[in-house]
């Protein structure tokens, strides 16, 4: 796959996250210049960080929930061959703790932050007949794993990720979208500062016995951006460590069998 965005332009929001930094570093490698979409100051160090490795970025803020924002961030990038969705956020880890405006503001960040992209490149894909799409849900969107904003917002991606492949694939854009499950990013340092056992503890619901590193959800967005789908769009696609393959904590101990 090596070198195989070279020349075209990815755009990534959430770049100046923990997947959104590794996204960045994978695809500026394949060879593509990146167009960094956060609504951090944090996106402008991607120049220079990234810089060192010859990687070229054109880095905007923005919040994605404005769509305002959104047009004007994409108007200066120009031409986009392949959006990622990455951009997401939980702040409310149940529904008793999470009141209207909570819930408001989760599904702007997570759904209608997405839309609003897409919105912002589908007619220049439309009129060039060819793009990608690739969204970051969850796992989440399938389950009741707590976040219920979030995951209800995630669903939404699944959704979504599917009426755009319906309605556009004639212009022959895709779109798909990952699911994962817990990525190790940054945010689990601070977690497993509070309890060190926090991931030990996790990793025995995931069938492969650990979580997922983000290199492994930028190597599937690539695949689902590259010609080696060229025929896969409308896709949900886990990228779980086999989390959503069964309760294996539920399986052990109704079979009695440590497997």
């Amino acid at each position: 796959m090596s070198g195989q965005f070279a020349g075209k332009t990815v755009a990534i929001t959430g770049a100046a996250g923990g997947i959104g930094q590794w996204l960045c570093r994978f695809f500026g490698a394949e060879g593509a210049t990146i167009a960094a979409l956060d609504r951090s100051d944090r996106v402008n160090e991607l120049v220079g960080l990234l810089g060192k490795d010859g990687i070229e970025v054109r880095p905007a803020i923005a919040d994605i929930a404005d769509a305002d924002q959104v047009k004007a961030a994409f108007e200066r990038f120009g031409e986009v061959h392949l959006l990622i969705n990455n951009a997401g956020v939980s702040s409310h880890p149940t529904l008793a703790a999470t009141d209207p405006a909570g819930w408001a503001a989760d599904v702007a960040a997570n759904l209608n932050g997405a839309y609003a992209c897409a919105h912002a490149v589908l007619p220049q894909m439309v009129k060039r007949r060819s793009g990608s799409i690739v969204s970051v849900g969850s796992v989440n969107g399938l389950s009741a794993l707590g976040d219920p904003a979030y995951s209800a917002a995630k669903a939404g991606i699944i959704a979504m990720t599917k009426a755009i492949a319906l309605e556009y694939g004639r212009y022959g854009i895709r779109a798909n979208c990952v699911l994962p499950g817990t990525v190790r990013t940054p945010i689990w340092d601070q977690r497993k500062a509070k309890d060190p056992d926090v991931l030990k503890q996790l990793e025995r619901w995931y069938p492969l016995g650990r979580i997922v590193e983000p290199d492994e959800v930028a190597r599937v967005i690539a695949f689902l951006a590259s010609d080696a789908a060229s025929a896969v769009t409308g896709v949900a696609l886990p990228v779980d460590c086999g989390l959503t393959a069964g309760n294996i904590v539920m399986a052990r101990e109704l079979t009695v069998e440590d497997f």
